[in-house]
C-alpha cells in the first residue's frame, strides 16, 4: 500500500532512517525557536483557503506581492547605504556607485548629524564623519547631490530625529537645482518609536517627536507628494536580536501608532496611509525570512483594511526596503559575508522586496571599501539578470513549508500586538520596557546557542582559521571635525545673522503652538541656519530624551 498522510511517513520509512542513523540536532528549530519539522504536506495546512490568505499578486491580501508583474515589470530598486566623512568624499562614492548601475541612493548619516549636533559642537568631537557623512548646513546638502539630478534619482534617507531638517535641506537643495518640491521622490525614515525600543539615536520626549512625524505627513502631502513620508523599520529591532515574529509585530504596532497619529491630527487614511513604506532585516534562515515578508504584507493590509477603515488598494499594501543583516557579518572570514549577503538578497527577492541593500564583506571591521561595494552591488544585478528569480511572481507560493511558516509568524505577530494593543499601543508599551525585554530575551537566547555551540556560525564558533590577514580597510580623517568647524565658521560669517536669528526665533515660537514646522525650517535651512541650531532651538522649548533603565 502506498503512504498517503504525513503521520504513515514518519511512523515508517523515517522513524526506521533515524534509527540507522540519528539526527544531527535534538531538535530543529527557527531562529525564532518555531518548531521546524521533517517535511511539511497538505496535512500541514489543514483548513487553509488559498483564495482567501493566498490570493494574486497585487490582489488584497498581497500575500504574494503588491503589484500583478512584480519582477517581470522592473526590478526592485537597487541601493547601497552609502555616507562617510565629508560631503565631498560621499558624493564620488554616490556618482561611482550610479555610474555601476545602481538605481536609488540611500544615505548614511554621522551620528552627529543624527542626533542634532553641528560637527564643531563638543558632543561631536571624535565622531564626525564617523559613522556616515556629516551634514550641518545645506552648503553640505549641495555638495553631497552636486551633479546628481534630483528630478532623475530617488533618495532614501537613513535619519530619524532629525528627519524634518534633513528633508528640508533636500528640498532647498532641489529648489536650488530648479526642481520642484513635486518633483522629488524618495524616502526618509522619520520612524522614532524604534529609536526609543533599540537604536537610540533620538532628541526629543516622545509627544513632540510624534508631532515632527505628522507635520512631515501632512507637508508632504501637499508640497512634496512623490515623498515616502516614512520608512516604518523593524531592521534596527532584528539588528539588536528580536525574533522574526518579534520583528514583523513590533513593526506593524509602531505602523499602527503612526497611523493613529495621523488621523488624531486630522489626516484622513487615504490620503497619507498611501506613503507610508516598511524597513526590515534579512537575516540567515532564509525559508523563515521569505515567509517572514508575505506574513508582514498580509497582516498589514488586513489592519489597514479591517482596523482603519481603507479603502484604497494602495493604503492596504504593505510596501518595504530590505537590508541584508549587518548583524550576520562577521570579522572573521569577512569573505564569507559575500555569501551570507547573497542568500539573504535572495531571499528578500523571493519576499517581494520593492528595493534591496546588500551589505560588502567588510562591514563588520570597517566602512565599506569600493571594490567591497561593488562585489555587493553586483550581488543584486546577478540575482536580477543571469538567476530568473524575478521572472515569476512569488515563486515559492503554495509551498507547504513557507504556507505553513507565513502562517505561523502571522498568527505570533498577531499576538503581540494584541498584547500591545491591550497595554494602550506601542509608546506605553515601549514606557513600560515590553519591547526592549521581549528583544534583550531573544538575543540573549541566540546567543547562549551560539556559546555552546547550538548554532554554528562559520568561521567564529567552527571552521576557524587560526591566523588570518587583514583586508585593507577604509580609513575616515581625523581631521574631518576640523575642517568640518572651519567650514562652519566661514559659514556663520558670510551669511545674514539677524535674518537666521528672526527666523530661528520664529521656529521656536511656532514649536510652542501646534502650526506645521516644515515650511518654517526650509526657510531656515535657506538662510543658512544649521542643523544643531535648528535642534537646539527645539530642545530649549521641548527639552530632552532620557534613556529609562528596565530590568
Amino acid at each position: 500500500m502506498p503512504i498517503t498522510t504525513k503521520r504513515e511517513w514518519l511512523q515508517g520509512p523515517y522513524a526506521k532512517a533515524i534509527e540507522r542513523a540519528p539526527e544531527r540536532a535534538k531538535a530543529f528549530e527557527t531562529t525564532g525557536k518555531m518548531p521546524v519539522d521533517a517535511v511539511y504536506t497538505a496535512d500541514d495546512l489543514n483548513g487553509w483557503n488559498p483564495n482567501e490568505q493566498l490570493g494574486f499578486p497585487g490582489e488584497y491580501p498581497f500575500t504574494r506581492g503588491i503589484q500583478p508583474t512584480m519582477y517581470r515589470g522592473r526590478f526592485w530598486t537597487m541601493r547601497q547605504y552609502a555616507g562617510f566623512g565629508t560631503a565631498e568624499e560621499s558624493n564620488q562614492r554616490y556618482r561611482y556607485l550610479l555610474s555601476q548601475g545602481q538605481t536609488g541612493l540611500s544615505v548614511a548619516f554621522d551620528l552627529p548629524t543624527q542626533i542634532g549636533y553641528d560637527s564643531d559642537d563638543p558632543m561631536a568631537a571624535g565622531e564626525v564623519g564617523k559613522v556616515g557623512v556629516a551634514i550641518d548646513s545645506i552648503e553640505d546638502m549641495l555638495t553631497l547631490f552636486d551633479q546628481i539630478p534630483l528630478d532623475k534619482v530617488t533618495t532614501s534617507m537613513t535619519i530619524n530625529s532629525t528627519a524634518a531638517i534633513l528633508l528640508a535641506f533636500y528640498v532647498a537643495v532641489g529648489k536650488q537645482q530648479g526642481i520642484s518640491p513635486d518633483k522629488l521622490g524618495g524616502t526618509v525614515q522619520n520612524d522614532i518609536l524604534k529609536e526609543y525600543i533599540a537604536r537610540g539615536t533620538y532628541i526629543y520626549p516622545p509627544q513632540p517627536s510624534m508631532r515632527l512625524i505628522t507635520d512631515i505627513f501632512a507637508y508632504c502631502k501637499d508640497v512634496v507628494p512623490q515623498w515616502n513620508t516614512i520608512s516604518i523599520s523593524g531592521y534596527h529591532m532584528r539588528e539588536a536580536g528580536c525574533t522574526a515574529a518579534q520583528e514583523i509585530a513590533f513593526t506593524l504596532a509602531d505602523g499602527i501608532s503612526y497611523v493613529d497619529a495621523a488621523i488624531s491630527a486630522g489626516l484622513d487614511i487615504d490620503d497619507f496611509a498611501g506613503r507610508l513604506s516598511f524597513f526590515f532585516a534579512c537575516h540567515n534562515n532564509f525559508l523563515e525570512e521569505v515567509a517572514k515578508f508575505r506574513a508582514a504584507r498580509r497582516l498589514w493590509a488586513k489592519i489597514m483594511r479591517d482596523r482603519f477603515g481603507a479603502k484604497s488598494a494602495r493604503s492596504q499594501m504593505l510596501r518595504f526596503h530590505t537590508q541584508t543583516g549587518g548583524a550576520t557579518l562577521t570579522a572573521q572570514q569577512p569573505e564569507n559575508n559575500i555569501v551570507r549577503t547573497a542568500v539573504q538578497a535572495l531571499a528578500a527577492v523571493l519576499g517581494g522586496t520593492q528595493s534591496l541593500h546588500t551589505n560588502s564583506m567588510d562591514e563588520a571591521l570597517a566602512l565599506p571599501t569600493e571594490k567591497a561595494v561593488q562585489i555587493a552591488l553586483r550581488t543584486q544585478q546577478i540575482l536580477a539578470y543571469e538567476n530568473g528569480v524575478g521572472d515569476v511572481a512569488d515563486p515559492l507560493g503554495g509551498s507547504y513549508f513557507v504556507e505553513d511558516m507565513t502562517n505561523r509568524l502571522e498568527a505570533e505577530a498577531e499576538e503581540y500586538i494584541r498584547t500591545i494593543d491591550n497595554m494602550g499601543g506601542s509608546l506605553v508599551a515601549i514606557e513600560r520596557g515590553f519591547q526592549q525585554r521581549e528583544i534583550q530575551e531573544a538575543a540573549y537566547r541566540f546567543q547562549m546557542q551560539v556559546e555552546a555551540k547550538e548554532r554554528v556560525i562559520v568561521g567564529v564558533n567552527d571552521f576557524i582559521n587560526a591566523e588570518e590577514n587583514a583586508p585593507d580597510l577604509l580609513r575616515v580623517d581625523p581631521a574631518l571635525g576640523q575642517r568640518q568647524a572651519a567650514k562652519l565658521a566661514k559659514l556663520r560669517a558670510n551669511r545674514d545673522g539677524a535674518a537666521v536669528e528672526a527666523l530661528l526665533h520664529k521656529l521656536e515660537q511656532a514649536a510652542r503652538g501646534t502650526e506645521n514646522l516644515l515650511p518654517i525650517m526650509v526657510e531656515c535651512v535657506e538662510a543658512r541656519a544649521t542643523l544643531g541650531e535648528i535642534s537646539h532651538r527645539l530642545r530649549r522649548v521641548w527639552g530632552e530624551q532620557r534613556e529609562p533603565v528596565f530590568i
